[in-house]
């Protein structure tokens, strides 16, 4: 959206008329009757059938020089065709040329240049610029007429609109309106925000969101805007507004709120409700004579909060029309604050319904250590569907999955919820890689014909050292040795979840002690920038890198790899959300180990309990020995009774000590209650 600011100032050579720092605007040029210095009235908007008025308002910042006649305003260039015979036109035509202006700050001088040699060619005192009283016919004074409004209110909404958030919304309102519209501004909203169409339980409290004042010089030139005059001795506008105030039922403040309308401060209602609002005492601290609007402002359904422009004593009052101007600001800024509540509630919805269904805490599997990142989009609302997860498996292995939905969106985020459970279900099942993948694939056509995905599943087996890995369109894994050396892992490519159809291949590797396996999501190497095989050569380059930082003997800290491959992102890299998960290695040393094949024959129990208490004697763990033996004994004796060949029997020394059984029945033992009365 190309934004267009509004000035309310003549332009003069070299400035910009749609310059936002303008502050007033010239009235229309008329003669004022013999003896009377007073500006002319506004002029009243001509309705259809009624005759013409005597005197036309020109709008001022054309090229046409203005000249005045005391009964038609007549302009210097009168070859229009379109004009009438009198040279009145519209309010808002344009002239036949325009200057050509070049944009630049507020001009410091708030006068408009006069003809030389006239009675009005003289310097002006700080305060008649300032208030506009004191000028004679013709210099500016604020906002005088409709038009000047009109394009006021364009600027300030425009400015106003741009806001996304609640905080943006809210200082542009502020910003729009100081020092243009009111030397203060007090904002309250309800507290908490009403969200949506649900229903407020507690009473209405207003708490004080923001307040603005005339700016001081150093922050006027920060911004690039030039100072704007302010007087010596500060009123006690400085000292308005306090921090909350609860709105009791059928109280004056409560009234006003109710009414919608923007109002004078010096009504009887409005000021019966200021010390509800500001506090007792603080009513008289605002000025007098209509230099203080109260404007409520309305949501689609419900008062969310208060405005409060004001003037200070030295300013010109507020006139009728301003009152259409605070009533524009207050509902555009209404709407647009409700607009954030839901904007920010939807965001958070979604913000939350990524991260709860990502896992909260990795497990600890025997033989490797793991570390995981997670990073949103830099967009907060563009939720994506990037998981990864680690789900032991039977035999001290674990799985390894990282996943990435296509789309960003909350429906992509709920699909990848679901697949992530599907995962996890398929993993206890203790299935393949490839089979694993071939059911998500399913899963994935049932949700919908568009609901695609890339997946890598990956077992790592400590007594083995051993990784079996299946790919369904995911970028490859790198693996990081202990000497430093980074590899990208040659897995098949396989096709993405959800195309249906495609068979999945599995590839087994070696994993040694050790090693860093480093699973991500195309967020990491792909961006606008770059294509995904120029991010992962550098991810690659990136972790051999900080590998040589600790050494060829001692593998980098796990959770500062981390670190080190998210600081890789640019400023352009963070169009998708990220998901990262590492894997070391460290494996189960064979000394730790001890494995034994026993035919399924009565003896096998027995045998088994031998066999058990040698390992325990040669580890230095005899206190272990009846128990173990008991263990081991009907363990076997369950799989003895069922299974038709070799059982084996495997005892694992780590941090505790594991007594593993396996047979030939394809069903997994699950634990049995025994019934009552037996």
């Amino acid at each position: 959206m190309t934004d267009h600011p509004t000035s309310f100032e003549r332009p003069q050579p070299g400035v910009d008329p749609t310059d936002p720092g303008g502050a007033l605007l010239r009235s229309p040029v008329s003669s004022p009757a013999p003896g009377v210095g007073a500006p002319p009235a506004l002029p009243v908007q001509a309705r259809s059938g009624d005759p013409a008025p005597d005197a036309a308002p020109v709008l001022q910042g054309s090229n046409s020089r203005t000249g005045s006649t005391g009964k038609t305003g007549k302009t210097g260039n009168n070859k229009d065709k379109g004009m009438n015979p009198a040279g009145i036109g519209p309010e808002h035509s344009q002239p036949a040329t325009a200057e050509q202006d070049t944009h630049r700050p507020r001009p410091v001088s708030e006068s408009v240049p006069v003809q030389p040699g006239g009675e009005d060619d003289r310097p002006q005192s700080g305060d008649e610029r300032r208030t506009g009283q004191g000028l004679p016919p013709g210099r500016p004074t604020p906002m005088r007429r409709d038009g000047d409004r009109l394009r006021f209110v364009g600027a300030a909404t425009r400015r106003i609109a741009r806001g996304i958030d609640l905080d943006e919304i809210v200082m542009g309102l502020c910003r729009a309106t100081v020092p243009t519209f009111s030397d203060a501004i007090l904002v309250y909203l309800r507290d908490p925000l009403p969200v949506g169409d649900e229903r407020p339980t507690g009473p209405l409290v207003l708490r004080l969101r923001r307040s603005d004042r005339i700016p001081q010089q150093e922050r006027d030139l920060e911004d690039g805007i030039l100072p704007v005059p302010v007087p010596e001795n500060p009123s006690e506008l400085d000292a308005l507004g306090t921090e909350l105030c609860e709105v009791q039922p059928g109280s004056a403040l409560a009234e006003v709120l109710r009414g919608v309308r923007p109002v004078f401060t010096d009504t009887p209602a409005a000021h019966a409700a200021l010390p509800e609002l500001l506090g007792e005492g603080c009513e008289f601290a605002v000025p007098s004579g209509r230099r203080a609007i109260l404007a409520p402002l309305r949501g689609r359904r419900r008062v969310i909060g208060a405005a409060m422009f004001l003037r200070r004593p030295d300013r010109i009052p507020f006139d009728p029309d301003d009152l259409l101007v605070a009533a524009q600001l207050a509902t555009h800024s209404a709407l647009g604050i409700d607009k954030a509540v839901l904007y920010g509630r939807e965001a958070y919805i979604a913000d939350e319904l990524q991260r709860t269904m990502l896992p909260e805490t990795l497990p600890r599997p025997t033989g490797v250590r793991l570390a995981s990142r997670y990073l949103p989009a830099a967009e907060t609302a563009r939720v994506g569907g990037d998981w990864y997860d680690a789900i032991p498996l039977p035999g001290s292995r674990v799985a390894l999955v990282v996943g990435d939905v296509m789309g960003h969106s909350m429906t992509s985020a709920a699909i990848m919820g679901q697949l992530r459970t599907t995962a996890q279900t398929l993993a206890g099942l203790d299935l393949p890689p490839q089979e694993v993948l071939h059911h998500l694939d399913e899963q994935a056509q049932r949700l919908g014909t568009d609901r695609m995905a890339t997946c890598l599943y990956a077992v790592y087996d400590p007594v083995s050292h051993r990784i079996t890995i299946a790919n369904a369109g995911h970028p490859p894994p790198v693996l990081l040795h202990l000497g430093g050396r980074a590899e990208v892992l040659r897995v098949p490519p396989g096709a993405p979840i959800g195309v249906g159809g495609v068979d999945f291949e599995a590839v087994e590797l070696d994993a040694p002690a050790g090693a860093t396996l480093l699973l991500y999501t195309d967020g990491l190497v792909e961006s606008r920038l770059r294509d995904v095989w120029t991010g992962i050569e550098q991810l690659r380059e990136k972790l051999a890198a900080t590998a040589q930082l600790t050494g060829p003997d001692h593998p980098p800290p796990l959770e500062a790899l981390c670190d080190e491959v998210l600081d890789m992102l640019g400023p352009g890299d963070r169009d998708d959300d990220i998901a990262l998960l590492a894997a070391r290695f460290d494996g189960i040393a064979p000394s730790d180990v001890a494995y034994w094949f026993l035919e399924p024959e009565d003896a096998a129990p027995g045998r088994a309990r031998r066999l058990a208490r040698r390992a325990l004697s040669r580890w230095g763990m005899e206190d272990l020995t009846d128990s173990v033996e008991l263990l081991v004994s009907e363990v076997v004796t369950n799989a003895v009774r069922y299974a038709t060949r070799p059982v084996t029997l495997r005892l694992l020394r780590t941090d505790v000590l594991r007594c593993e059984v396996g047979d030939d029945v394809p069903q997994l033992p699950r634990l049995r209650q025994a019934r009552e009365g037996l």
